[in-house]
């Protein structure tokens, strides 16, 4: 019978327990079910068909945020941003006519042809064959959240945008994605990552466009096509799909030497991040900042998540891949609808806008260079926070549209060659994906600040222009809009001197491909140094070719001597040697995701209970860490609801469905696992081992590890004699994200 052993469960309590714990189990058990993320929708569906007399507006879920309702224009409707939803009972055509029948062709007779006047067949087929638009050539696959932003004005000093002054809180829309594979390509993948933030500030649309690697494979935007015809699947068989270890983008990245440094990047952990919530952002670019007095200086964008920088091991990612190719989207969502809110800090490196635009030696305009934080410290301006799921995924997450010419007064753009191709093509590529020159008019990409353009027509126009001079200067319209002039409302391009010859070439700058490259390697802890390696090894060996094989190893070679030694190893290679001097350079500690501790909030913990289970205990314990800001799924030989101690614990996981990679750590209850374990958890806990996650529990749970072939001392291994003491090392273990020391280096 399910629940306790016991009948009585005093009986199964040592004399020493807390009366505190009694008195929570009390509360625990008049309490309903912790609601868990992943609910469908808003209301709960009845078991049969519903009844068009009990239909009821559709409402959204707690967790769903809709775009601000203003109009084509900018201007605020007053509408609340529900107004577009459709929500009536009533099923009609897309102008309104109700239809008395949409299972059913209108034909000749009941077994006869289909007509051609069967307007709504037409209309709903037409639609339906027109849903999918062109997807993003890169970052086709994507997850979107609403926040907000509250500047702290610690960058009032820096840039005159209105949306940096203190305590001005701006709605944003952000964009996170994948950047190689298809809208229907994993989540887990080996790739860098975007992080596309849209401010709708009081001057208009900021966009700022980024990644998660603060440097990019190219440094002009010329060679765009080419990195990313490499990068994507061979044009014959189109595969491999969403990956890189593949001959065209090895054969690529080794002939042009000055992706090295992204290379670096993409082999370590930070390309397959643990949660979008765990992740960095960076603007890649150097940017120039204008105050109100008309001083500049050059910036870089950082974002810092709260939650701090996390990574999956690769066994893990690949795992994923199969087992929920959806997961960073689903922590996403699920995070916010448990009101574990995603929170970054906005931060900016801070640089003298000298004439030749360097910092200590590193040109400002090379975006495959970084400037160490510790050169540049990075200064906190403000806080984002997500607050809100997309109502309808197509609409907001799929039809956004970026563009890094969306700018506001007080933030310019440099003469980044990367960075000025981007300007051009982002704008661009949305004319054929979006169908015309109108896409700003979408609800998603709307300002919230008037707009007062003189843009007319073309497709899917929705704005109803008023007056008949679209043309400056005019009388007509009683010369309506003005521009600002020179009254210094509007916004100007910082005035830079510009001499030189029209030539196609890169600045002398731009040829150091390998120190960088060398300073990240020399910046990671031995365990992040081996998976990087292990990575290098990995996608090296998948290349058919020897001769590319061999070529990267040349370039591997002049970044470390270590380095190319173990990867060589890997492949069965010999290490060749290096064609320059390896470079004299200073380790930055703020490169490596180790050695600090984090919040807990949202991580996701599995609970195992069964039938010898206190369940007392176990919705004692349930309560506590969901209270705590975690999110605790109870996971049990079968489904349904456990019963027994006068309680009933709802199982969120099966044996049958639950498995190591969705969860941050597991928690063994008091006689759990049963005589003998199944071998479904097992495997659970093996794989928790052997992927450092913490594992906690009392009682018997020691049991279980024995038979796991555990240690009783491993790293982030705990098991205590009561429930009431497994809190505090669980959110210790859980700070550190894992056990690191259990991880072999192999150097």
């Amino acid at each position: 019978m399910p629940g306790s052993a016991s009948s009585h469960p005093e009986a199964v309590r040592s004399a020493s327990r807390p009366a505190s714990l009694d008195l929570l189990e009390a509360h625990v058990a008049s309490l309903p079910p912790e609601p868990i993320p992943g609910v469908p929708a808003a209301t709960t569906p009845t078991s049969g068909r519903p009844d068009p007399a009990d239909a009821q507006p559709l409402v959204p879920k707690p967790d769903q945020q809709a775009p601000e309702s203003v109009s084509p224009t900018g201007s605020p409707t007053g509408a609340p941003p529900r107004s577009r939803a459709q929500s009536g009972a009533v099923l009609t055509t897309s102008v309104g006519l109700p239809l008395r029948d949409t299972d059913h062709s209108l034909k000749a007779g009941a077994r006869g042809p289909s007509l051609l006047q069967d307007h709504h067949l037409r209309e709903k087929i037409t639609h339906f064959d027109h849903e999918r638009i062109p997807e993003r050539v890169v970052h086709a696959r994507g997850a979107g959240a609403h926040g907000t932003f509250v500047s702290y004005g610690s960058a009032a000093n820096l840039s005159r945008a209105s949306f940096l002054a203190a305590d001005v809180e701006t709605p944003v829309f952000v964009r996170f994605s994948t950047v190689l594979g298809s809208r229907g390509s994993a989540d887990t993948v080996r790739d860098t990552r975007g992080f596309a933030t849209k401010f709708y500030t009081d001057e208009g649309v900021f966009d700022l466009v980024g990644n998660n690697m603060p440097v990019f494979f190219i440094q002009d935007g010329i060679k765009f096509p080419d990195i990313v015809h490499a990068a994507k699947p061979h044009p014959d068989r189109e595969i491999p799909q969403a990956q890189s270890a593949h001959d065209t983008f090895w054969d690529f990245v080794s002939l042009h030497t000055e992706a090295t440094h992204h290379v670096m990047w993409a082999m370590s952990d930070r390309a397959i991040p643990r949660s979008y919530r765990m992740m960095e952002g960076f603007g890649v670019h150097t940017f120039r900042l204008i105050n109100a007095d008309g001083d500049t200086a050059l910036v870089k964008f950082h974002w810092k998540p709260l939650l701090g920088v996390h990574s999956l091991v690769w066994e893990e990612a690949q795992m994923l891949a199969g087992f929920d190719p959806d997961f960073h989207r689903r922590d996403l969502a699920d995070s916010i609808e448990a009101g574990a809110f995603p929170q970054y800090e906005l931060g900016v490196q801070v640089m003298p806008d000298s004439e030749d635009q360097t910092f200590e030696g590193i040109d400002l305009l090379d975006p495959t260079k970084i400037v160490p934080e510790e050169l540049a410290p990075v200064q906190p301006i403000g806080m984002l926070t997500l607050t809100g799921n997309p109502t309808n995924f197509f609409a907001e997450t799929e039809q956004i549209a970026f563009h890094l010419g969306n700018l506001v007064p007080g933030i310019d753009v440099t003469n980044d060659p990367l960075l000025q191709a981007r300007l051009f093509s982002y704008l661009d590529t949305q004319l054929t994906r979006l169908g015309g020159p109108n896409f700003n008019q979408l609800p998603i990409n709307r300002a919230q600040s008037p707009v007062n353009d003189m843009l007319r027509d073309g497709m899917h126009q929705t704005a109803v222009h008023e007056g008949i001079a679209p043309y400056q200067p005019n009388s007509l319209d009683g010369g309506l809009p003005f521009s600002t002039g020179t009254s210094g409302a509007g916004f100007i391009e910082a005035p830079q001197p510009v001499t030189g010859a029209k030539v196609r070439q890169a600045p002398a700058s731009f040829d150091d491909h390998f120190s960088q490259p060398r300073l990240f390697w020399l910046s990671l802890s031995d365990v992040e140094k081996q998976h990087l390696v292990d990575a290098f090894t990995f996608e090296l060996s998948k290349c058919y070719e020897k001769p590319i094989r061999q070529r990267q190893l040349s370039v591997l070679a002049n970044v470390d001597p270590d380095l190319v030694a173990r990867v060589a190893a890997g492949l069965g290679m010999p290490a060749p040697a290096a064609e320059y001097e390896p470079a004299e350079v200073e380790p930055s500690p703020a490169l490596s995701q180790l050695g600090q501790s984090w919040p807990t909030d949202g991580r996701v913990v599995g609970l195992l209970a069964g039938p010898g289970s206190s369940l007392l205990d176990v919705a004692a314990v349930q309560q506590a860490l969901n209270g705590a800001g975690m999110t605790c799924l109870v996971i049990a030989p079968v489904g349904g609801e456990l019963e027994g101690d006068g309680v009933t614990v709802t199982v969120q996981r099966s044996l049958a469905t639950a498995r190591s990679v969705e969860l941050d750590a597991l928690i063994i209850s008091d006689g759990a696992a049963g005589s003998p374990p199944d071998p479904r958890l097992m495997v659970m806990v093996t794989e928790l081992l052997r992927h450092c996650k913490a594992i906690v529990g009392w009682g018997s749970a020691a049991d279980l590890l024995t038979a796991a072939g555990c240690p009783p001392d491993a790293a982030g291994v705990v098991i205590t004699s009561d429930a009431a003491e497994i809190a505090q090392p669980l959110q210790h273990a859980l700070a550190q994200h894992r056990a690191w020391e259990r991880m072999p280096t192999g150097g």
